[in-house]
């Protein structure tokens, strides 16, 4: 058999230099579109499916929903290809299956609420699924602001003193202002003024986490100085102890002042996870444990709010009717729902107190059953371990601390209101993020999604290619005198 004849020259054409030119970087936003337009599919789909399970008239009405899903999240796709080519193509899918999970639910909640109000002949309340498309277009504005001003991220860096300071500012404001202002079930979280009301919290916990990002970058030295080595660790000194401590006293203020566990607990534990990942030091974890149980030692022995958020956690069917029965009701969604669900819109999650905001995993674990309730959970943990994988792939160590401390509290908020809702740990009033109806969780939560895609487009991003310059003449070279036996530095 005779050998193949080799290819000819004009088959694979190369440059005159002799190597073909490098491919051009993929951004892979085209599997980004397809996964959106399969996240606004399953939208859709699952709206009917909750009209279908209410007997209500299936009309072309719900699918403004699915339509409006489409729009935005379009639009969101444009902005991230023009602004942020080379971001991880999995964030912004993963975010909007999440907002119309938490879509379909609120409007299967609705649809529960109205026939209740028909059954005991009370007026219809107005849906909430309109008002969280709303919230979803504003944090889609919230979003491409973002994307379009921050041009770099590390801009921050340059501020950070005064986005902390504005972050500080905004956290004690609900404190300062009078209750009817401020209170909602004894905490006081929010600024309410006519027709306008904001939960400052939800901002100023991106604006903390820039700011100690920039301080644990400035200030490294401070913080790995060497100290005392006591089994087999390293802790800090004592007088290296005050940023921390600074954050345990903001954090119990937050607590003393405005009767809010769940705030505290996500700014310290955010904190704590972000100057291990500075230090890489035990002892600081270890310290900040001890001042965290400290803090809710202190706590439970002076606030009798704490006290009964303790007490109920402990045993919630000790005062069904009153304080227990938050608690309770969820317990019996979650042994309703078993482990396949109810079927969206067969349960019975209504009978559940702020169903829409603090205990919409219950509503998750109801209809969706423990297997949906874990998809969810795993599609929260893809999302945390890909701004983790941005944090560890970006170059500089601004970048490094912001993306991990943005994906951190996305981990830590979501332990929170699960472990809250299923009696793992106290109630801390905390909503789900992307998926609980309100506004400011929402629009803080795109902002804080568009913070990661700048980290993830400059981590995935390929080098600069540098051109090479040709070498001067010699004549225009400069001399360089070499002693005997001295290399010259190679360039």
């Amino acid at each position: 058999m005779s050998a193949p004849a080799p290819p000819s020259a004009g088959a694979f054409p190369s440059p005159p230099g002799g190597f073909a030119p490098a491919p051009p970087p993929s951004t892979r936003r085209n599997s980004e579109l397809l996964l959106l337009a399969f996240a606004a599919v399953i939208t859709t789909v699952s709206l009917f499916l909750v009209e279908a399970s209410q007997e209500q008239s299936i009309t072309w009405d719900i699918a403004k929903y699915g339509f409006a899903f489409l729009g935005l999240f379009g639009i969101a796709h444009l902005a991230v290809r023009r602004f942020a080519p080379f971001a991880d193509p999995l964030l912004l899918p993963i975010v909007a299956v999440l907002n119309g999970l938490g879509l379909v639910l609120i409007h299967r909640l609705d649809l529960g609420a109205a026939q209740n109000a028909e059954f005991n002949s009370v007026a219809i309340p107005s849906p909430d699924a309109n008002q969280q498309i709303m919230w979803t277009g504003l944090g889609m504005v919230m979003f491409i602001g973002v994307l379009v001003v921050l041009r770099d991220y590390r801009t921050l860096a340059r501020y950070s003193y005064t986005l902390g300071l504005v972050g500080l500012v905004a956290l004690m404001i609900p404190a300062l202002l009078p209750s009817r202002f401020s209170e909602t079930n004894g905490a006081k979280i929010w600024i309410r003024l006519p027709g306008f009301s904001v939960q400052p919290g939800e901002f100023a916990k991106i604006l903390l986490i820039i700011f100690f990002a920039s301080v644990l970058v400035a200030k490294r030295d401070l913080f790995t100085t060497a100290g005392k080595h006591m089994l087999g660790m390293e802790f800090p000194r004592a007088r290296d102890l005050g940023p921390i401590l600074a954050v345990w006293i903001v954090c119990i203020g937050v607590l003393v002042f405005e009767k809010d566990l769940g705030t505290s607990l996500l700014i310290f534990g955010t904190v704590l996870v972000m100057l291990y990942i500075a230090t890489e030091r035990v002892g600081w974890l270890i310290i900040g444990g001890g001042l965290l149980a400290l803090g809710f030692v202190f706590a439970y022995n002076l606030f009798g709010h704490v006290r009964v958020r303790v007490n109920t956690w402990l045993d919630p069917f000790a005062d069904y009717n009153n304080t227990g029965y938050q608690i309770s009701q969820s317990l019996f969604g979650f042994a309703t729902g078993g482990l396949a669900g109810t079927g969206l819109g067969s349960g019975r999650p209504n009978t559940v107190p702020f169903a829409k905001t603090d205990f919409i995993v219950t509503t998750i674990g109801e209809e969706l059953g423990l297997i949906g309730l874990s998809a969810v959970l795993i599609l929260f943990m893809v999302l945390v371990i890909r701004g983790l994988r941005t944090a560890i792939a970006v170059r500089d160590s601004f970048g490094k601390l912001l993306a991990a401390g943005l994906s951190f509290t996305i981990a830590v908020q979501l332990f929170v209101v699960v472990g809250g809702v299923t009696k793992l740990i106290p109630l801390t009033g905390l909503t789900t993020p992307f998926i609980s109806y309100g506004g400011s969780s929402l629009l803080a939560n795109y902002a804080l999604l568009a913070l990661l895609i700048k980290v993830s487009d400059a981590a995935r991003a390929p080098a600069p290619v540098r051109k090479n310059t040709p070498a001067p003449p010699i004549a225009e070279a400069q001399t360089e005198l070499l002693r005997r036996g001295e290399a010259r530095p190679q360039e």
